[in-house]
């Protein structure tokens, strides 16, 4: 059973597929046109549109599974995909699920468990706390840590529940705000503290590990191309800039870290890097949105390893065989408007064109008279390029966006345009910071200063 929808679910089913497993698709009375219902086998309806009542159902997921004689679920991303109870469920009716044990689930979702697990394996973290108790706490705590500091949700991402703290006479506010947005985004409240990082870069490790004890990276990938909600919009591999020291060091924790709590299946860990300076700062115990390039670099199925992984299969392959080869751009369409903040869109898409020609992969699930539902995540599409070198990586992946066509919402295309032509894209010397620093720029169409001179 394949527990999600849009792109991910499609790429799942191809891969599913091309290992000749038969797949049952789940859906929402709002998705019921959509191309992941018309390519699986099988295709079920679990509930109305919005997400509570379908995609996160998890007594109709279930059901579906079990009366259509499923063997596994792959959950995908997002959803139930980090939902320790859910993998805990599945394996209580005797349903494989495709990713890490529950126990693992549960320690990395909890971000401030998370950090002591990493520095209990050695893994440098950013100084911080535990569970902040209230805003009194909260306050003691950042005069000990030293301002700025972060205010961050222990059970989210895509930067909900995060505040920023300059001095203490924002705690009181800040406090409350991430917590109560973290309370109505994951349904818990809970938030701690970690020091603000100057300028730092979002770089990820993809590990895949089996059952056998093997332990692999397939290297790093630069995230930091980050809209001002920290979702992220362009990511890239190999990480562009970066110090051999700081790659080595990346590696070498992600594969230690997972050893250490047992990791099995595809996963990711996130750090920020300063220099050479590394911290860990979350793991997704999932397949991410990003895993294309990642692929196109390195050559391997990450989603039919995890299918066979989750199939008691041992990894065919050791880390010397792992070896990247040239270089990958993603680009993420969203319907959104980058000239009002990114804010989302929904309607219908009256005419949709995807490029193509040498070293260009879209993974996609609308097309011409496809609906976008107001209910779930925005993306569209995920444009990859990929070429010898990153100089022409950039220019095919240029070259695919000017040949996109999609007409009916607003779409983060032009956007995706302006940032790879900027000074500090091309140079690869960019930050988090960036696409936030540029919001004046791109609400009025004109990307052209260098982050050097903001």
């Amino acid at each position: 059973m394949i527990a999600n929808r849009g792109e991910i679910a499609l790429r799942i089913n191809r891969a599913a597929q091309e290992l000749g497993v038969r797949t049952v698709a789940v859906f929402s009375q709002a998705d019921r046109e959509s191309l992941h219902v018309r390519q699986a086998d099988e295709a079920f309806c679990v509930g109305p549109g919005p997400v509570p009542r379908s995609y996160l159902n998890i007594p109709n997921i279930i059901s579906t599974a079990l009366i259509t004689g499923c063997d596994a679920i792959h959950p995908g991303y997002g959803f139930l995909s980090e939902n320790a109870r859910f993998a805990e469920i599945c394996a209580d009716h005797g349903l494989t699920f495709i990713g890490p044990t529950p126990a693992v689930i549960a320690a990395m979702g909890d971000k401030a468990t998370a950090k002591r697990v990493m520095h209990e394996a050695g893994v440098a973290t950013t100084p911080g706390t535990g569970i902040l108790a209230d805003a009194a706490e909260a306050r003691e705590a950042a005069a000990r840590v030293g301002y700025p500091v972060l205010i961050k949700a222990t059970a989210g991402g895509g930067g909900k529940g995060m505040r920023a703290v300059e001095s203490a006479s924002e705690i009181e506010r800040a406090f409350a705000s991430a917590t109560a947005e973290a309370e109505a985004s994951f349904k818990d409240g809970r938030v701690y503290m970690e020091k603000l990082i100057a300028a730092p870069r979002h770089i990820e490790v993809q590990v895949l590990a089996d059952g056998f004890g093997t332990v692999l990276h397939l290297g790093e990938r630069d995230c930091s191309m980050q809209k001002p909600s920290h979702q992220k919009l362009i990511e890239e591999a190999p990480a562009p800039n970066l110090s051999p020291r700081a790659r080595d060091a990346l590696h070498a924790m992600a594969v230690r870290a997972c050893k250490h709590v047992g990791y099995t299946n595809a996963g990711t860990l996130e750090f920020l890097v300063s220099g050479d300076d590394v911290y860990f700062m979350e793991m997704n115990t999932r397949i991410q949105v990003e895993h294309p390039v990642t692929e196109l670099v390195y050559g391997i199925d990450l989603v039919k390893e995890q299918i066979r992984i989750a199939a008691g299969e041992p990894l065919g392959y050791a880390q010397a065989d792992l070896v990247a080869r040239g270089h990958a751009i993603e680009c993420r369409v969203n319907a959104e408007d980058p000239a009002n903040g990114f804010a989302p869109q929904a309607g219908t898409l009256s005419t949709v064109v995807f490029p193509g020609g040498p070293g260009v992969r879209v993974d996609t699930h609308i097309f011409s008279g496809a609906s976008v539902p107001p209910y779930y995540d925005s993306m569209l599409a995920k444009i990859v390029a990929h070429g010898d070198t990153r100089d022409t990586a950039i220019a095919r992946m240029e070259r695919a966006l000017r040949e996109t066509v999609i007409e009916g919402v607003n779409t983060t295309i032009d956007a995706c345009l302006r940032l790879l032509g900027t000074e500090a894209f091309r140079t690869g010397v960019y930050d988090i910071g960036f696409i936030p620093s540029m919001m004046h720029d791109l609400r009025d169409g004109a990307m052209v200063a260098s982050q050097s001179e903001r």
